[in-house]
């Protein structure tokens, strides 16, 4: 692997970087306040003229056809502020929808739903997880079901943790279509105003809603579909997933560290200005072990990432797979600590709102949860290293 930026990419990341200190960190609570956002779409205008837009997409649509390691630099500096990637058009979930509308959509089904999605006109959501005993990290517990009728297909389940489904215009709707284990699941796009499907609510969660980050649980009773809503081919559902959820993993390991390095770069002016037992904090040893504890642990993030988008980028999908549960793992605890750092080393101040760690906090605790849980990662990691599925010597 070769660290060094090209000239075209350290240019792009130094515009990244000048757009979210200047434009989106000093506002970012009007950012998120503002019913009728008002100066958020102005600043998404402002990235879509920069040519900033949907960098992850191809030119064609639009992007900057960057490819995993052009997205490893900049996601992390749009992840400095838990919106800079709404503001570039390359959030969750829409931006793994995208990718994944991309690759596997016809091209009936990318005008429909692709095309406006790319031009922010709507969004989108993934609906895989549902309530228990239905699927949770154990994708076999599928119960939400795709019945073949007359014409098409009958879909009746429910779903939760649909991120963004509220106001989402579509939704990739993973269903169990047969009892294969490998090929008995089957992604459908759905139209989020059909008959049959029922927003139920808002799952009141830890952290603060966040723009279109709200957790939706929703019903679908006996939604009908035809050939042409079939994402893919039927019998895709678990290939196609994987195809999302390894890259998807990566993102968030992308944004999750551009918010960990804001994190301990805003504990330096306190740090080295507040003084306790008679000499600044940042000169006690035991301040000074956290700071190398999370320096060291945010640069192996970087490490770990890095290595696995360049396995991606040479196409190495299946080979990047264990390295991406470890990327993941790693970075969602890291990303916790940090913060629970953060916090402590503050003190009353931390644990206030009137700074944003234990805001930051709430959110973060999800990464050890969503994508993947720790231990089921754990999990695969173990079993491919017994079986020899990946090398500790790169």
């Amino acid at each position: 692997m070769n660290f060094t930026l090209s000239p075209e990419l350290s240019v792009l990341r130094a515009r990244v970087r000048a757009f979210v200190d200047a434009e989106i960190i000093p506002h970012e609570s009007e950012l998120v306040s503002d019913p009728k956002r008002a100066r958020l779409e102005a600043l998404r205008a402002k990235a879509r003229a920069d040519g900033l837009w949907t960098p992850h997409l191809p030119r064609a649509l639009g992007g900057l056809e960057l490819g995993p390691m052009g997205m490893a630099t900049l996601f992390r500096e749009m992840g400095r502020s838990p919106i800079g990637a709404k503001i570039f058009h390359c959030d969750a979930p829409d931006q793994g929808n995208m990718d994944l509308l991309l690759s596997a959509a016809t091209a009936a089904q990318q005008q429909r739903w692709l095309q406006p999605l790319v031009r922010g006109e709507i969004t989108s959501a993934f609906s895989m997880t549902e309530p228990a005993p239905g699927a949770g990290a154990d994708p076999s517990n599928l119960r939400t079901a795709a019945r073949e009728v007359a014409g098409g297909f009958e879909l009746s389940g429910a779903k939760w943790y649909s991120t963004g489904a509220k106001n989402a215009a579509f939704l990739i709707v993973m269903a169990r279509t047969s009892d294969d284990p490998k090929t008995g699941a089957t992604m459908f796009l759905v139209d989020r105003h059909a008959p049959g499907v029922r927003y139920e609510r808002d799952i009141p969660v830890m952290a603060p809603d966040v723009l279109d980050h709200i957790e939706g649980q929703l019903t679908f009773d006996k939604v009908r579909l035809t050939a042409a809503d079939v994402l893919g081919q039927v019998g895709d559902g678990f290939k196609l997933a994987q195809q999302r959820l390894v890259p998807a993993r990566l993102t968030h390991c992308m944004r999750w560290l551009g918010l960990a390095t804001r994190t301990l770069e805003l504990c330096k002016g306190y740090l080295a200005t507040r003084l306790s037992f008679g000499k600044e904090l940042a000169r006690h040893q035991a301040v000074q072990l956290k700071l190398a504890e999370n320096a060291t642990a945010i640069h192996a993030g970087n490490l770990m990432t890095f290595h696995c988008a360049w396995l991606l980028e040479q196409g190495l999908t299946r080979e990047a797979r264990p390295y991406s549960s470890m990327a993941k793992t790693h970075v969602a605890r890291l990303l916790c600590q940090v913060l629970d750092d953060a916090i402590q080393l503050h003190g009353a101040l931390g644990y206030s709102e009137d700074l944003p760690f234990s805001t930051w906090y709430r959110a973060a605790r999800a990464a050890r949860i969503a994508d993947g849980p720790d231990e089921v990662h754990q999990i695969t990691i173990a079993r491919d290293f017994m079986l020899g599925r990946f090398e500790l010597l790169v």
